[in-house]
């Protein structure tokens, strides 16, 4: 039996558990605030105060009508002050991925007023990295702050997507409290469950926000007891299950804790009218469910956790994270101790203190216990190092992260066509820049063996590996990337059997291929654990080794006729499932160097699906498309041209007509790859290639059949 009663967003009835019965008990909690609360906000560089009334502010044109708010309702202190910790709150937003946490944050920081100018027209202001916008994720956890109240909120925005789940563990060191966005349609996710479960082992008491409320096919009632049900198998306590819930339209810029008052707004969306409502009750449930954050500061010494490293062009390397104890400031003397062991890593001085603000950095005089802020002066700091007072020899304690599942391996570009784009071609620039790449991203591991130029790359997914590879593509770099593979394991109690890394994989996708969806999952040794319906949409849910998923997605998006979604989470090692079936049909592999011509590929093209286009330059051993017929791989010459001679010809040569190659995509070719394969990465170009290129040496060495758990990782 459940039951949930809800008055101004607090559960009035939470479940108990009475030998093993889900009983209920009525907890009593205090009223809702009603009152409207006024931001006010000041820097040492703005010419102009800048005051909004919260209660109706919502774009610069709004902004210019309004009324400024006069000193006597209440001055803010300086954003770049050092203020005491009973006005901070540090918190982070989490959720799934597309749940609409970054465009939380985007309403906040532009109704708090610490966006304005430019950025008050932007969307998604915080993911400025130039592959989020392209691609509408978050990849790297953002710190910002806004003033409220004469409080200064410290937010966190998180990646969503399982393959960054290390930074979601990574900044939970640095957060009193966090912010659980859901989609009031689709409800919890496999990351839904993945980061309440690193936030409540944290012991962090969520504040729930259902997003696009607003949707017709919303339905809170259901995604508030699927909630519940979720608090309740990942071990929350009392007090967690005893969470806020707040139902908001982050895209219209309003929040409330009761649903009639979303129902009005609605209805006058409806209408084409603008809703009067504002994200003032988040604000003030952060304030008043946050707490503010432990540590002393007078009398202690200076000590902080670096949780991330920023670049700035002026002042090198800076270490962003959470003020432990003591005050810093500027001119003071630091050292680095070493994660775990606590060596001296560098001593210097504080040349710098930063808080950002909205998009903008404020320079600060000094910061204390339970600030978030940057600091520069020691460039050999690394993520999770100590930066702290000389007389501290001990180092903070740091958030283990999850071990990664998956690895490729990153060699130099070998093939015939290597070095006509790139500027990066050696393997030292290769390596250095995989060993910059992981001081940052704690996620990544690099491993190598010293006697090969290649180096292994071990992370969570494809997703991650693949922005990786573009990164590096787009600085100039040519490589060579072998097709992903799990990371086995030996199990400690018994060293002769193999484990290998289990997901949770959850699908929405229409009813009408849900048998085909099913079918295939089975046979990658996939086991169903349920099948619900979720408005119009089947929702499945399986347990699956990771290796069932390498390649999956491209035959999802087939099968599913585009109008699937699929995610997945890492979920534990298990026993070895034992070796798949054949997937992928078999390969047209070019045996000559040279230009391919329409006459040729016109010939191939009846063999199977190509993947180069008139034009284009091919070589020995590249893959130039897909046989439509399972077996060998087909040796094929897509350079023959059509020979020339003075002889009239009886007939009249027909007009060739080609199919259209679709240009591969970074997470596509990792998908379709086969073992014995090869990606070629260039600045402008993808080929799929062998990695063995000689014919002969490839045939040999064919007749080796490798087992995925003969190579044995850890």
């Amino acid at each position: 039996m459940q039951s949930i009663i809800r008055v101004a967003g607090h559960r009035l009835a939470r479940p108990t558990r009475t030998a093993g019965h889900r009983l209920l008990s009525t907890v009593a909690f205090g009223s809702a605030k009603n009152a409207h609360g006024y931001y006010l906000s000041s820097s040492q560089r703005a010419s102009v105060l800048m005051r909004a009334s919260m209660a109706r502010v919502h774009t610069t044109a709004d902004l210019r009508a309004e009324p400024a708010v006069s000193p006597s309702e209440g001055a803010s202190a300086d954003l770049g002050d050092m203020i005491p910790t009973e006005r901070i709150r540090n918190v982070g937003i989490i959720a799934h991925v597309d749940h609409g946490k970054t465009t939380l944050v985007d309403c906040l920081l532009k109704q708090s007023g610490a966006l304005s100018g430019a950025t008050m027209q932007e969307s998604r202001v915080m993911d400025s990295n130039t592959l989020e916008k392209e691609r509408g994720i978050t990849i790297l956890s953002k710190v910002t702050s806004l003033m409220y109240k004469d409080h200064r909120i410290n937010i966190v925005d998180t990646p969503g997507h399982a393959d960054f789940g290390g930074e979601v563990e990574r900044i939970l060191s640095m957060v009193d409290s966090v912010v659980l966005v859901v989609d009031a349609s689709e409800g919890p996710m496999a990351q839904t469950k993945f980061v309440l479960t690193k936030a409540l082992a944290r012991g962090l008491h969520p504040l729930v926000v259902l997003n696009k409320i607003d949707r017709p096919a919303s339905r809170p009632d259901e995604v508030d007891s699927e909630l519940l049900e979720l608090f309740l198998a990942l071990g929350a306590t009392d007090e967690q299950t005893s969470y806020d819930m707040l139902y908001a339209s982050a895209k219209e810029g309003w929040c409330s804790r009761d649903l009639s008052v979303v129902a009005s707004y609605v209805d006058a969306a409806a209408q084409g009218q603008k809703a009067n409502g504002n994200m003032v009750p988040l604000l003030d449930a952060i304030l008043d469910r946050v707490p503010s954050p432990r540590g002393q500061r007078e009398g202690a010494p200076f000590s902080m956790l670096v949780t991330q490293l920023e670049a700035n062009p002026y002042l090198g390397k800076c270490a962003l994270g959470r003020v432990t104890s003591g005050i810093v400031s500027v001119g003071d003397s630091i050292r680095v101790l070493a994660p775990e062991t606590g060596d001296v890593i560098e001593a210097g001085k504080v040349t710098r203190l930063f808080l950002r603000s909205g998009v903008q950095q404020i320079e600060m005089a000094q910061a204390g216990a339970g600030d978030l802020v940057a600091i520069s002066g020691v460039p050999k700091v690394g993520v999770n190092s100590t930066i702290a007072s000389p007389d501290v020899t001990t180092p903070l304690e740091f958030i283990p992260i999850d071990p990664p599942t998956i690895s490729v391996t990153f060699s130099v570009n070998d093939s015939p066509l290597a070095g006509r784009e790139g500027t990066m071609l050696t393997s030292n620039m290769i390596r250095d820049r995989l060993l910059r790449e992981a001081e940052t991203n704690v996620a990544l591991q690099i491993v190598s063996d010293g006697k090969s130029e290649s180096m292994e790359v071990r992370g969570r997914g494809e997703l991650q590996l693949s922005v990786l590879i573009e990164t590096m593509r787009r600085e100039g770099f040519e490589l060579s990337v072998t097709p992903p593979r799990v990371l086995f394991k030996r199990d400690p109690e018994n060293p002769k059997l193999a484990l290998e890394p289990y997901e949770e994989i959850t699908v929405d996708v229409d009813h009408d291929v849900s048998g085909n969806v099913i079918e295939k999952l089975t046979k990658r040794k996939g086991e169903l654990k349920s099948f619900v319906d979720v408005a119009d949409k089947a929702r499945i849910v399986f347990h699956i080794p990771t290796r069932g998923l390498l390649g999956y997605a491209s035959e999802f998006k087939n099968d599913t006729h585009g109008t699937g979604v699929m995610n997945h989470a890492f979920l534990h090692y298990g026993e070895y499932a034992g070796a798949f079936e054949k997937t992928r049909k078999s390969s047209m592999i070019c045996m000559a160097q040279g230009t391919a011509t329409s006459y040729a590929l016109n010939m191939v093209e009846a063999r199977g699906r190509l993947f180069v286009r008139n034009g284009d330059d091919v070589y020995s051993g590249m893959v130039v498309g897909e046989l439509s017929k399972d077996g060998t791989d087909l040796d094929v010459n897509p350079t023959k041209a059509k020979q020339l001679t003075n002889v009239r010809a009886a007939g009249k040569d027909e007009t060739i007509r080609l199919t259209p190659v679709k240009p591969w995509s970074l997470e596509a070719v990792i998908a379709y790859i086969n073992p014995d394969e090869a990606i070629e990465v260039t600045p402008s170009q993808i080929r799929l290639r062998k990695q063995i290129l000689d014919p002969t040496r490839r045939k040999q060495n064919s007749r080796k059949r490798i087992s995925d758990i003969s190579h044995f990782i850890d």
